[in-house]
C-alpha cells in the first residue's frame, strides 16, 4: 500500500509551534510509539528527550513479532529508528513497517523516521532507496546544510551530524527538502507532520562505543571516518546537535492534523 500526495510541500513552513499550556495540561501526555529493529536497541537520545517531556514509550520489535497499533489516536506521535537492515529487504516485517507507515500519514500524527526509518518513510512515497552511486558510505560525523525551508522550521542546525549508512534515498515527489549533504544529497525531509532524517541525533555517547566496537568492519568502507574520529568530531558538534534535538522535538510533537485545527 501507498499513500502519496502532492498536498505535503503545498503548506507554508513556519517554524515548529511551541506547546502551550491547556485544560489537559494536567493530564499524562500520550505515549510515543517507538519501533526498534533489534533486540539490544534502545532509543537512546530520543527517548531521553521524549521522557523529559512527560512521554512515556511504547516500544514495540515488529522484527520479533510485535504488532503495530491500527491507528496512532492513542498515540502522541511515532517514531522508527535504524538498524543494520536495508529498506530493500524481502523480509515480512520490513515489509509491514513500510506499509504500516500509511496510517501518521493519513491521519496526520507526528511520525519520524531516523536512518532506516527515514529510508521507509521515503519508499513509502514512491522514493527510491539504494546504496551510492561509487559505493560510498557515511560512517562518522559529515556536514550538513539546511534549506531555507528547514531554517524556516526549525532555525539553529549543527554544522556537521552524525551517520551510519550505506544507503541513501531520493527526496519523493510532493515533500520539502529540509536539509542536504554532499555524498548523499537528502539528509532531511518533511511530508505533512512526518519528518525523516538520514543522520542519527539518537546516538548517546554509550551508543557511539557499542557501536564503534561492534560495528568496526564499517570502518574499511568508502567515506567512513576511523573510531577516533567519532569521538574527537562529538566533543567539537554533539553539543549543537543534542540542542536541535530537544527544539525538534518538542515542536514535532506539538503539530497536529490539520482537519482537528480547523475544527477549533
Amino acid at each position: 500500500m501507498s499513500f502519496r500526495t502532492d498536498r505535503f510541500g503545498g503548506a507554508e513552513v513556519v517554524a515548529f509551534p511551541r506547546r502551550a499550556p491547556s485544560a489537559a495540561a494536567s493530564k499524562a501526555p500520550l505515549p510515543v510509539l517507538i519501533v526498534l529493529h533489534q533486540e539490544c536497541s534502545t532509543p537512546g537520545r530520543v527517548g531521553n528527550a521524549l521522557r523529559a517531556l512527560g512521554h512515556r514509550l511504547d516500544i514495540r520489535r515488529p522484527r520479533f513479532g510485535d504488532p503495530l497499533p491500527e491507528t496512532l489516536d492513542r498515540h502522541a506521535g511515532a517514531v522508527i529508528f535504524g538498524g543494520p537492515m536495508s529498506a530493500n529487504d524481502p523480509d515480512d516485517y520490513i515489509r509491514r513497517e513500510i506499509d504500516w507507515i500509511e496510517i501518521p500519514l493519513r491521519e496526520q500524527r507526528p511520525f519520524l523516521g531516523i536512518c532506516l526509518g527515514a529510508q521507509m518513510l521515503a519508499m513509502q512515497l514512491g522514493a527510491r532507496v539504494a546504496p551510492h552511486a561509487e559505493a560510498l558510505t557515511q560512517i562518522g560525523y559529515y556536514p550538513i546544510r539546511p534549506t531555507a525551508a528547514g531554517r524556516a522550521l526549525c532555525p539553529h542546525w549543527p554544522e556537521q551530524v552524525y551517520h551510519w549508512h550505506r544507503e541513501g534515498f531520493e527526496l519523493p515527489e510532493g515533500t520539502e527538502l529540509l536539509a542536504e549533504g554532499d555524498d548523499f544529497p537528502v539528509q532531511a525531509f518533511r511530508a505533512g507532520n512526518a519528518f525523516g532524517v538520514q543522520f542519527h541525533p539518537d546516538v548517546t555517547y554509550a551508543m557511539m562505543h557499542r557501536w564503534t566496537t561492534r560495528g568496526y568492519d564499517g570502518f574499511s568502507a568508502p567515506g567512513a571516518r576511523q573510531r577516533h574520529h567519532h569521538f574527537a568530531d562529538r566533543a567539537v558538534y554533539d553539543v549543537a546537535e543534542r540542542a536541535w534535538l530537544d527544539h525538534f522535538i518538542d515542536g514535532w510533537l506539538a503539530r497536529r492534523p490539520v482537519l482537528a485545527q480547523a475544527a477549533e
